[in-house]
């Protein structure tokens, strides 16, 4: 958890696209005596982060060595059949039983935001199973890693084991994974920067950050930088904690509107907004789909029964001079 409190910094900077692969390959080695990670460490004190520190961070016998990083030359996309198992009748009922357990948490997300709550209870569903599987994997190793993907050992390493039988000429192979190394540091050397300023933010040592494999947190899966961008406290206790469902559903709802929500979308206005969540349009697909069926039930009718109930109550209130949501103000 974090209290709401200005960042100190911004973890990215107007001038982070000018470090160039050629600029970063140049920074001095120190792999030896920090087991792998001096590549990494190099960049993060050239960002200004305290040398002593991370480096401190780097040699605990909880981070353990970079050894490889195995990268392909091109990204794959995911298959269609990764999403269907969410679409069958026992995946259903647990994304009914989500919608259910957190109605009323889906509903003023819902209100504040116009995203709608069948759309949120579905992608908690995909991404954790409504909270069920956050991960328990150590955050700074699994995004730490994925920066050091053009780190020049690795990199050589990579080029050579693709070079080996492989039909493509070398200048193109370098080339493609000369691309897929610098979008792997710059997507992911930011959520390092990221998990560093969730550590200090949440005074906890950022060793014991948990979640997925892939470095993200909480429910709604966010990356650490999207902790910070978009975290929002849900239940007004000051803090935003993505293991909580009223933190969590209002963070996503948050995210989706910051990237273009709005109640008057059409379908691929909305896919569009879904892509950036997870940029794989089956991923997308499988949301819109859920969502579709946990409006056609009965309990999407009962709620846009109470959301009307509500609404109505809200506007009587106003012609009367009250407030009747004047005890759930938030912080």
């Amino acid at each position: 958890m974090f209290s709401l409190l200005p960042m100190p910094f911004s973890i990215s900077s107007p001038l982070f696209a000018a470090f160039s692969l050629v600029v970063v390959l140049a920074l001095p080695a120190r792999a030896d005596n920090l087991r792998g990670w001096g590549y990494l460490v190099d960049r993060l004190v050239l960002d200004g982060e305290a040398r002593a520190e991370v480096e401190r961070i780097f040699t605990d016998p909880r981070m353990p060595p970079f050894d490889k990083l195995e990268f392909a030359p091109e990204r794959r996309p995911e298959p269609t059949s990764l999403y269907r198992g969410f679409l069958k009748p026992a995946s259903m009922a647990q994304a009914r039983a989500c919608w259910n357990r957190h109605l009323s948490e889906f509903q003023r997300a819902q209100r504040d935001t116009g995203v709608p709550g069948a759309l949120l209870a579905a992608l908690l569903h995909v991404e954790s199973r409504c909270g069920a599987n956050t991960g328990n994997h150590r955050i700074l190793y699994r995004v730490a890693r994925l920066a050091m993907a053009p780190a020049p050992e690795n990199f050589r390493w990579n080029l050579a084991r693709w070079l080996d039988g492989s039909a493509t000429s070398p200048s193109r192979l370098h080339e493609q994974l000369t691309g897929r190394a610098r979008y792997l540091e710059e997507t992911f050397y930011p959520e390092v920067r990221a998990t560093l300023e969730l550590a200090r933010r949440w005074r906890v040592d950022p060793h014991e950050l948990r979640g997925s494999s892939g470095g993200a947190i909480g429910w709604p899966q966010f990356l650490p930088s999207s902790v910070l961008q978009f975290g929002r406290d849900g239940n007004g206790d000051g803090f935003v904690d993505l293991t909580n469902s009223a933190d969590a559903i209002l963070s996503a709802a948050e995210y989706l509107r910051a990237y273009g929500w709005r109640p008057d979308l059409e379908r691929p206005q909305r896919r569009q907004v879904l892509w950036n969540y997870n940029r794989s349009f089956a991923y997308v697909d499988t949301l819109l789909t859920l969502q579709s069926r946990l409006e056609s039930g009965s309990e999407f009718r009962g709620t846009q029964q109470r959301i009307a109930t509500a609404k109505r109550a809200t506007r009587n209130g106003k012609r009367l001079g009250k407030n009747p949501r004047a005890q759930h103000t938030r912080k």
